[in-house]
């Protein structure tokens, strides 16, 4: 292989290591935690709720916009099956809210992540 052939091939790096290598920039520099750098994006749902998928221990960003509504949600996260057993009163069971753990938290997903929805926030 000639010397020209094997640089470029050397410079070539996959997507992955891009994004590895950015990841880690702003991780090391302080820019974002490794936790914020794994969260998913805000997104919205059919019913004008925001969602978003976190690592376990993580707050999504619309429970940090207003004071106490992240200890709420803490809450709800380290006491979800308690909140199984809590009706809502708010009227969201007409969008399939079975208790008042839905208000707060779509889902425990099996990689250790949680989706929340703002539904609790507003």
């Amino acid at each position: 292989m000639s010397d020209d052939r094997r640089r470029k091939r050397e410079v070539r790096l996959s997507r992955r290591d891009v994004l590895l290598r950015v990841l880690g920039g702003l991780v090391l520099s302080g820019a974002v935690s490794v936790r914020e750098a794994l969260a998913g994006p805000v997104t919205t749902d059919r019913y004008g709720d925001k969602v978003q998928t976190v690592p376990r221990g993580q707050l999504p960003e619309f429970a940090r916009e207003v004071p106490d509504t992240g200890s709420v949600y803490r809450f709800a996260t380290d006491h979800a099956a308690d909140l199984d057993y809590i009706p809502c009163f708010c009227g969201c069971k007409n969008i399939g809210h079975r208790s008042n753990r839905d208000c707060y938290i779509k889902s425990f997903n099996r990689d250790g992540t949680v989706t929340y929805t703002s539904h609790g926030a507003t």
